[in-house]
């Protein structure tokens, strides 16, 4: 079974990634769903999807736990019934989750050029001034992960990415910065951590993935 990784965030928080080989029958084979999960399956219109909510399941199986462990709360957020916190990502070839004791949530994204053509509806574009445009699609995908992921762990209606979120200046190479949610006339602080991940093999066109944690500070 294709478990590409697992990655420490922190003493508490540990990334488990699934790298998705297997076609729909083999993976539905391996994992075990209760009927709220396998109605929600048969549900989904694409099988990328479909292979995807495998995947995190298989995930939940490498870490110790099954689908009956986990349930969704009125807003959609994820949560495990022994009360570790819990995020859950999907894109393309990769499923991602992280385990945490903090409350943490996590984005994973393949870096595509799409992210340029609309960094300026979620993100400040100043800040990729003086970089390639290979770089400026690494940093963009970056920040997109950034706001994402925040906003999975916050998890409240009507949080903007460009109004209500902003992470610190960062390089590529820092793999950290941090970052701040204004909301409801609160700020919020957040410890940024992100990664990228090669996803090549031999004869495969280049393909590089971003990771991003956040964690509440």
């Amino acid at each position: 079974m294709p478990l590409f990784k697992i990655i420490d965030i922190n003493p508490s928080a540990k990334v488990f990634l699934w790298k998705i080989t297997e076609d729909f029958n083999e993976l539905f084979r391996n994992v075990s769903l209760k009927d709220t999960s396998l109605a929600r399956l048969e549900g989904m219109k694409s099988e990328s999807h479909q292979k995807g909510f495998m995947a995190v399941r298989m995930l939940f199986q490498e870490a110790g736990y099954s689908d009956f462990d986990l349930y969704y709360d009125a807003f959609g957020k994820p949560h495990l019934k022994d009360g570790t916190h819990i995020s859950i990502s999907h894109s393309f070839d990769f499923s991602a989750i992280v385990l945490s004791t903090c409350n943490i949530g996590i984005d994973l994204e393949l870096v595509k050029d799409k992210v340029l053509r609309i960094a300026p509806r979620f993100m400040d574009v100043s800040h990729l001034d003086n970089l390639s445009e290979a770089e400026q699609m690494r940093k963009a995908t970056v920040v997109w992960g950034i706001k994402e992921a925040i906003f999975k762990l916050k998890n409240e209606v009507g949080i903007s990415f460009p109004d209500h979120i902003f992470e610190s200046p960062f390089q590529l190479s820092d793999k950290k910065c941090s970052a701040e949610l204004h909301f409801n006339n609160v700020i919020q602080h957040y410890d940024i951590i992100f990664e990228e991940i090669d996803a090549n093999a031999n004869g495969e066109l280049k393909q590089v993935y971003t990771l991003v944690c956040a964690v509440e500070s």
